[in-house]
């Protein structure tokens, strides 16, 4: 396996061939960050029920020790029959070794074709997680290679295309740091159409409801079911209430219904966000 994480890119193809082809109507995605994978059987009985047409998964292990090795997104996805894509956010130094890398990432499972996946990596970085001299690569020292980033891939829906940005933002930067690796995913996004359909969602680290990051999202024309719900989506620590952290976003000829956040989940330390898209 490589150790440099720009390489990283693994894709796999568990969905059955579909009876109609045909576009749909409307499809189901669900937004997570799954704490590595650690309650992995919880995850997975949690997305079948939910029967979604795409999920976007953050913080997903692969060959790590405290996963017992295992490719989390290659698991879920044939648990599922689902198509899949991992991109590496960062090589986990204390998790594996020389000759056995440990990797974690963003994935992007779908029961739809993906294609031209690829890792936007944030030029603005956090220097928090880089090795440092003077530390040794052992636990619970969390040493990493690599960076925050979003796993952009697109969808064929039957004809129809669809884009999909999922994102982790910085935890240990500012707000400053994540509105400027927000803004790198605005701006990517312009590449396309105005009307083509863009899914972006993740773990943002940020509060979007506060500052100025709900202007960043507007100008560029992407709206959130969540901004009116005050409903945290991630466990608070210590003393702290539950933080609104996980969003979806979209732009596009699409219209979003059913935003749940899923707080009676408890197999990662963040609900699950789920919403239904229509086309229009």
């Amino acid at each position: 396996m490589e150790s440099d994480c720009n390489t990283v890119l693994e894709s796999g193809s568990f969905a059955p061939e579909k009876a109609d082809p045909s576009a749909p109507a409307s499809i189901r995605v669900v937004d997570w960050n799954i704490e590595r994978g650690l309650h992995l059987d919880e995850v997975i009985d949690f997305l079948a029920a939910a029967n979604a047409d795409l999920v976007l998964l953050q913080e997903v292990d692969l060959n790590a020790r405290r996963t017992q090795r295992l490719n989390v997104a290659r698991e879920i996805a044939q648990k599922l029959r689902m198509n899949y894509v991992f991109g590496c956010e960062f090589v986990e130094l204390t998790q594996g070794s020389r000759h056995s890398p440990a990797y974690h990432g963003q994935a992007t499972l779908s029961v739809w074709p993906l294609s031209s996946s690829r890792i936007l990596r944030f030029q603005q970085q956090s220097a928090f997680w880089r090795p440092r001299w003077f530390l040794p690569a052992i636990l619970p020292l969390q040493a990493r290679l690599g960076g925050r980033m979003a796993l952009v891939t697109e969808l064929d829906l039957g004809g129809r295309p669809l884009i999909s940005y999922n994102l982790h933002l910085e935890s240990r930067g500012n707000t400053n740091l994540r509105r400027a690796q927000i803004a790198e995913c605005l701006h990517d996004a312009r590449r396309f159409d105005g009307s083509t359909p863009v899914i972006l969602a993740g773990d943002l680290n940020l509060d979007v409801n506060r500052g100025e990051a709900n202007s960043d999202f507007s100008r560029e024309h992407f709206d959130s079911p969540f901004m009116v719900r005050q409903i945290p989506t991630a466990h608070g620590r210590f003393s702290q209430r539950g933080l609104s952290i996980d969003w979806i976003f979209t732009r596009g000829a699409i219209a979003v219904s059913q935003p749940q956040v899923h707080s009676s989940v408890a197999a990662s330390d963040h609900y699950p966000l789920s919403l239904v898209v229509d086309f229009i």
